[in-house]
């Protein structure tokens, strides 16, 4: 097995084996901690050993090992501890994915959102603190201390390591679903730095996404979220020039568009939609599915997309659903439909002064004859964002409308 391969196998197997511990010994730090050095442990080894016959049990009993050592060095509690990790070895846990009680557990209500897609990238995925960090751009010795404090506040939380029941069930698995969307969506688009996107980050929360549909393949949201990843991520390659700068929805190659990706996206859009009911990601995966079957910019089903966004408003308001529809509305009614929509959100604390909200704006303007008014905006935007390629991109933008003296 190449490193690659093996690496692989590690990340999917490690929530298991850590979910399994966890839901013996209740201990979420020390068995996250005990995981790690397992993980550790095969990485070195397996590459020049060969893998095991059984990976998940090897790594199970060197944890569990590591767990009990753990244990025993705490004399306070040794007696106790020890007796409990012992009485149970490798074999005796049950044969079940735990992945889903782990995600579930580290989108604890008691956690706030930023160190909830912490801790699901840390134990979870498997991301290393220095990862994280990087991924967000804060410093390591911050993102340690975010994690570390995520594990005390679920231990101090308590609870049986299960899933939840009934409404409270459906209402974290919702916690689950959008921190996941988080992970994707900066890995997508970067909100700071010099990259538009982190590949690796939307990769690993394609993966996560795609644990949650293997054993919730009949939720409908579940399945829109995994389809909503894929055809936006098909759009990668397309996104950037050779030089790293941004290129736009409607001036991209769609021939470099994964199509591996969109078909995979498109029969996960079908099978979403079949439902009895609709929700805000089986909804924004329609309208990414829209576009993707469009062979250029000039075919996309414009009324289609914005009745999606309509009804998308309706159940899921939100100024980013407007911003979008605005867009949506201008290419249908022209671009002063599209600014006189845009005018409903200056009120709104949540987006006004927003580089997005700027740049869609400067863009109306400038394709409504006001190049004035859209150097303008696209100035105010390139300021108003942390991303340098995003910056970059609405500086030529402004550059190319910038009045004559």
């Amino acid at each position: 097995m190449t490193a690659s391969a093996s690496e692989d196998l590690l990340r999917e197997l490690r929530p298991q084996v850590l979910g399994a511990l966890v839901r013996r010994h209740g201990q979420f730090e020390e068995c996250e901690d005990a995981t790690q050095e397992a993980v550790l442990a095969a990485a070195v080894q397996w590459p020049a050993e060969g893998v095991p016959d059984n990976p998940r049990g090897w790594l199970l009993a060197v944890a569990s090992r590591r767990l009990i050592d753990q244990v025993r060095s705490d004399h306070a509690r040794r007696e106790r501890e020890s007796a409990r990790a012992a009485e149970a070895g490798p074999e005796e846990v049950r044969d079940t994915d735990d992945t889903l009680v782990l995600l579930f557990l580290c989108c604890h209500p008691a956690l706030t959102p930023a160190s909830q897609t912490a801790l699901t990238l840390r134990a979870v995925g498997g991301l290393t603190a220095a990862e994280i960090a990087r991924a967000f751009l804060v410093p390591e010795a911050t993102m340690a201390a975010r994690i570390s404090r995520a594990k005390q506040r679920i231990k101090a939380a308590g609870g049986s390591f299960s899933l939840p029941a009934g409404t409270e069930r459906e209402e974290r698995l919702r916690v689950v679903l959008h921190v996941l969307y988080l992970i994707f969506n900066e890995g997508y688009t970067a909100s700071s730095g010099s990259e538009l996107h982190r590949a690796g980050l939307a990769r690993e929360a394609i993966r996560l996404a795609r644990m949650v549909h293997a054993q919730l393949p009949g939720d409908g949201e579940v399945t829109g979220l995994l389809a909503l990843m894929l055809l936006t991520h098909a759009r990668r390659e397309a996104r950037t020039t050779a030089a790293g700068d941004l290129v736009p929805l409607d001036e991209q190659d769609r021939s470099r568009w994964d199509r591996e990706l969109i078909d995979e996206g498109t029969e996960l859009v079908k099978a979403s939609l079949a439902g009895p009911a609709l929700g805000p990601y089986q909804l924004q995966a329609a309208i990414a599915a829209t576009h993707a079957d469009a062979a250029t910019a000039e075919q996309t089903n414009w009324p289609q997309v914005h009745a999606l966004y309509l009804i998308l408003e309706r159940i899921a308001p939100n100024p980013m659903v407007t911003l979008n529809r605005a867009i949506t509305l201008a290419e249908i009614d022209g671009p002063l439909a599209g600014l006189d929509l845009l005018s409903a959100l200056d009120g709104d604390e949540r987006i006004a002064g927003h580089h997005r909200l700027l740049s869609v704006r400067a863009h109306l303007l400038e394709k409504a004859g006001d190049p004035a008014g859209a150097y303008a905006h696209y100035r105010r935007a390139a300021k108003a964002t942390a991303s340098i390629a995003e910056q970059r991109y609405l500086d030529s933008r402004a550059s190319r409308v910038r009045p004559h003296e």
